[in-house]
């Protein structure tokens, strides 16, 4: 067996603990080292998942010739200017979703990787959930007919605080980027890139989006309907509706789950799944197999599909 990849985490949050966490569950992938603003931050992370290389910056972490790639672990305005240093550094990077805050940002860093022929790759761990990838066969296979809709919803629940990260504009904040990149994401995978779309966006108190509403149209009349909030949380549920028959995702679609394939005629096949963890590992060991083949991007999240995703939630967000 080939040696297990050596992960450089930059980002101590908890994004970061689950990734650190779910790798544990795998031989492939192993976190080597880790990089904070500050060497204490760095300490209390290692401490935790008994990681033996801490650094007080993220120059010493992309720089540390222990560490195979990077996972970019840090809140949406940083993961441009932390992605393009760990490529500066040579380093393979993975980039926690959304990828960057806007299309041209993503462009940037998509352009210097190929220039530089490194890995990159969107952490959008639902694609690579095995239900998720069930789901992808099933639709390839041309069961459900002529696709027709796919509806998705992701709200949650956040407490009314303006210190808050996910209501901070600073830092990213808003429905759409944490919380909506799930169900853009789902829709492109299934539909490809929209050539319509409307929007509802409404601010929440500190003016970033609160609740967002999209209708997305394609070229072959498909539709689809999601919607995300941070004011309240929903059934997080998908469905992929054709002529013949439709998908049905129980909630959390986003997470490891279970579906059913529902016919015309109402007959219904359940499918289920066993995993461990929080189903991040999953991503850990594409980016180790892409980099053990030589792949410079995974065929199961296209770099220029996570541009295409960029461009469009900028554009729902300027409407």
């Amino acid at each position: 067996m080939a040696a297990p990849l050596r992960w450089g985490i930059i980002g101590t949050g908890g994004i970061a603990h689950r990734f650190a966490s779910d790798l544990r569950l795998v031989e492939d992938g192993v976190v080597a080292a880790v990089g904070s603003r500050t060497l204490e931050g760095a300490d209390a992370f290692g401490d935790e998942f008994e990681v033996a290389r801490r650094h007080g910056s993220y120059e010493e972490l992309v720089a540390d010739p222990d560490v195979d790639a990077v996972y970019v672990a840090t809140p949406h305005p940083f993961h441009h200017a932390n992605a393009r240093l760990a490529l500066e550094n040579d380093k393979p990077v993975l980039v926690e979703k959304a990828f960057t805050m806007t299309g041209d940002e993503a462009r940037d860093l998509v352009e210097f990787a190929r220039s530089r022929r490194l890995f990159l790759m969107e952490a959008m761990w639902t694609r690579f959930l095995p239900h998720v990838i069930a789901v992808r066969e099933i639709v390839a296979s041309g069961e459900l007919g002529e696709l027709v809709l796919v509806s998705a919803d992701h709200g949650q629940w956040f407490e009314r605080d303006a210190a808050s990260r996910v209501f901070a504009p600073e830092l990213g904040g808003g429905a759409l980027l944490d919380l909506g990149v799930y169900p853009v994401s789902f829709a492109s995978m299934v539909l490809g890139a929209p050539q319509r779309l409307a929007a509802l966006v409404v601010p929440c108190f500190t003016g970033v989006d609160g609740q967002v509403s999209m209708v997305f149209g394609y070229a072959s009349g498909a539709q689809a309907l999601l919607t995300c909030t941070l004011l309240a949380r929903t059934a997080t549920r998908v469905s992929v509706v054709g002529t013949a028959a439709r998908i049905e995702i129980d909630g959390p679609f986003y997470a490891p789950t279970s579906f059913a394939v529902v016919a015309r005629d109402d007959t219904v096949r359940e499918y289920r799944f066993s995993t461990r963890g929080r189903g991040l590992h999953y991503q850990a060991s594409e980016v180790a197999r892409c980099l053990a083949g030589g792949e410079l991007e995974s065929p199961w999240m296209p770099l220029d599909e996570t541009i295409q995703i960029m461009d469009t939630m900028e554009k729902v967000l300027a409407l």
